[in-house]
């Protein structure tokens, strides 16, 4: 397998709220996750930065062969998500300038085999394969809902004023649900993470072009944080790419 991850503070925010990683487990197990954080007082980094460590300890501790089927996987991950919420709550409620931070998620759990996919909020998982390029995950937000409820077009779905408004976060209640999938992967199909000041600002056709060179991962990876700064920059970008590829293990 290969995988990169990259994170950048973009042209306007004053510091990154991003978090993010790749963590490798034995028996072929990785974990992909990244984090977008918001609320209280320069908390949305405390926030996401809560998720991904307190994530990457529960992997660690798991043993891998309780994670070899897609059933498995999606057990696991319910539970630690479960857990890592349930922490970022409590600390919001402990410290006053934490108070209403909260942070979305988006994670896989993968082997040569299957990917096990969760989210919760607007943070994203796309796949590119042979049948094209498509997003996996649905995002939990105000202007999806009036998309799926037919309320408004796509198009309008592009620029509406309350886009950024999410309808599910990670720590901001004291349960939350995690939407979870799980579909085969094979050779050479890549998988993308990313928060949205990715896709608020570059375009899917443009994602998908850039995923699809021959490019190294790392450079796939650097254009898509370029191009998201040439479109204003005006958010946090935070990209993971993995390609299916285990005729060499490790990362680039």
């Amino acid at each position: 397998m290969k995988s990169v991850f990259l994170t950048d503070r973009g042209k306007v925010r004053q510091h990154n709220e991003d978090s993010g990683g790749i963590f490798f487990h034995e028996n072929g197990l990785a974990l992909v996750v990244v984090a977008d954080g918001m609320g209280g007082h320069q908390a949305g980094d405390v926030a996401s930065q809560m998720a991904i460590t307190e994530i990457e300890k529960q992997w660690l501790l798991q043993q891998p062969e309780q994670l070899t089927t897609p059933e498995k996987a999606e057990g696991w991950l319910k539970e630690a998500v479960r857990n890592v919420n349930t922490s970022i709550y409590q600390y919001a409620k402990e410290n006053e300038d934490c108070q209403g931070m909260g942070t979305t998620i988006v994670v896989v759990v993968l082997n040569q085999e299957f990917i096990t996919v969760g989210n919760i909020g607007d943070s994203r998982c796309y796949i590119l394969n042979n049948n094209g390029f498509a997003q996996i995950t649905d995002d939990h937000s105000l202007v999806y809902e009036l998309v799926r409820s037919g309320q408004i077009s796509p198009e309008d779905a592009e620029h509406h004023p309350r886009k950024n408004v999410l309808m599910r976060a990670l720590g901001t209640e004291a349960a939350v649900t995690m939407d979870i999938k799980s579909l085969e992967w094979e050779e050479n199909d890549i998988l993308l993470l990313c928060s949205d000041g990715l896709t608020n600002k570059v375009s899917t056709h443009d994602i998908h072009n850039i995923l699809d060179d021959e490019s190294e991962l790392e450079v796939k990876a650097r254009q898509l944080i370029k191009k998201a700064n040439e479109a204003g920059g005006d958010d946090n970008i935070s990209v993971a790419i993995v390609k299916h590829d285990w005729t060499e293990s490790g990362s680039e």
